[in-house]
């Protein structure tokens, strides 16, 4: 009785329900990827480079018995059910808007042969914490008492050894689109796959969680823990790491649950992926020409005059990476001092981000600019200046990926001592935050 167990975000062995479900009866267990090319062209160079380092670790670990194919999933895993005569196909449940909707395409597809769905990449999955009424919650608050009440299972016992996997090469030859694993050339910040994310976590418990609350908003020290790509392509999942939390690491477990709670808004409001959350903002005025468009690209390539802005601009392009509060400041600038809808910074991060994961990065900039759930008050501006001040007091991140502040005293004032070949402010904050206050008290 074989069955077929395609690998999606959940690139692992280990906590990974599907695969003790695929294995269940004993049966022989063929391991497969689909590298659908809708996801290819959305997907940045970078997310692709870490898709097919985890694709070449997972095959490892199955001693190579993993098959990739090219094309639309509902053409290519019914093919292959029927080729290795599958009785059944086993996921990761996907609760995306495209997810949701390829895997009703591929179900319809597979007529006879049940998809079954185990499991989700979340400690609690999206639609299960809900009100008394039944209706999904709109404030984060709320829904992370609801969900620590709730709970979640222990890490399930799989691992490699789990299954029987059968030899893609026993495939009939006739089966086709059998492409391997792309090579990844380009070099990354983060090493990609299982064991990477199992050794990045071990090392942030060992040495950086005592000190995450009072340094978390700290982008100068290197005290975050790294893991939201291995958590976007399911190279761990996150049971795996709340194990390994007490009763003193409340702060990593809200960031953990924010996780859960933006995809929980994604699932009930699909729209929001694009569209904002909160529609009363569709009447807001966004700025749509030529210079708002050159003020973009100013900012896009860290070119605004803001250090902190210009910092965080920077260190996304050379390494797809951005400290989260940062993320904040430079989400700011955009949609409240240069005036630009939200969904052109958010287009820019997805592209350029290593872990740039819909619901978290559509919702985060929501947050930024007041138009999603728990935004922030509309009133509430992040100065540059102060937010640099405050959260890089020495300059260090600034210098860093600014070289051409390297030798400014105080990077936080610039004032005579502006080197030439760093540009002038392109905006007067004090200027813009009471255009972007006059812009929202329009809303009514």
């Amino acid at each position: 009785m074989p069955t077929l167990l395609w690998f999606r975000r959940d690139l692992r062995c280990h906590d990974h329900p599907a695969l003790l479900e695929a294995a269940q009866h004993d049966g022989e267990v063929m391991a497969c990827y689909v590298l659908d090319p809708r996801l290819e062209a959305s997907s940045g160079s970078r997310r692709l480079q870490y898709l097919y380092r985890a694709l070449r670790d997972l095959s490892e670990r199955l001693g190579g018995n993993l098959l990739v194919t090219r094309g639309r999933p509902e053409q290519r895993i019914p093919a292959l059910a029927r080729a290795i005569s599958a009785t059944s196909v086993h996921i990761s449940q996907d609760y995306s808007p495209f997810g949701r909707r390829r895997d009703d395409t591929v179900q319809a597809a597979l007529g006879e042969i049940a998809l079954c769905a185990t499991g989700s990449g979340y400690l609690v999955s999206p639609g299960r914490i809900t009100k008394s009424d039944g209706a999904p919650y709109q404030v984060f608050t709320p829904f992370f008492r609801a969900w620590r009440h709730h709970g979640w299972r222990p890490p399930a016992d799989s691992g490699p050894d789990s299954a029987r996997w059968i030899d893609p090469a026993n495939i009939p030859g006739d089966f086709a689109e059998r492409v391997g694993i792309p090579s990844a050339t380009e070099e990354l910040m983060v090493n990609a796959g299982e064991h990477a994310a199992i050794s990045q976590w071990r090392d942030f418990v060992a040495q950086g969680l005592a000190d995450y609350p009072t340094q978390r908003d700290r982008p100068d020290l290197d005290t975050t823990s790294r893991m939201a790509a291995h958590l976007k392509f399911g190279t761990i999942h996150p049971r795996s790491m709340v194990a390994d939390l007490g009763s003193g690491d409340e702060a990593y477990l809200r960031e953990l649950a924010f996780r859960d709670f933006y995809a929980a808004v994604l699932h009930h409001w699909p729209d929001s992926a694009w569209r904002n959350w909160n529609r009363h903002f569709d009447a807001i005025e966004v700025d749509d020409d030529a210079a708002a468009r050159r003020a973009y690209e100013a900012w896009k390539d860290g070119r605004t005059g803001f250090p902190i802005v210009d910092a965080g601009m920077r260190q996304l392009a050379e390494t797809g990476f951005m400290h989260n509060r940062v993320r904040m400041i430079v989400a700011s600038f955009l949609v409240k001092d240069l005036h630009l809808p939200w969904q052109w910074g958010a287009r820019w991060f997805l592209d350029q981000l290593i872990d740039g994961d819909l619901a978290n990065n559509q919702h985060g900039w929501q947050w930024a600019a007041g138009c999603g759930t728990d935004a922030a008050p509309y009133f509430r501006v992040f100065n540059p200046g102060l937010q640099g001040a405050k959260f890089d007091p020495d300059g260090a991140y600034i210098r860093r990926w600014i070289p051409e502040l390297a030798d400014v005293v105080n990077v936080h004032k610039l004032g005579t001592d502006r080197p030439g070949s760093y540009p002038e402010p392109i905006a007067d904050h004090a200027e813009e935050r009471l255009e972007a206050l006059r812009r929202y008290r329009r809303l009514g």
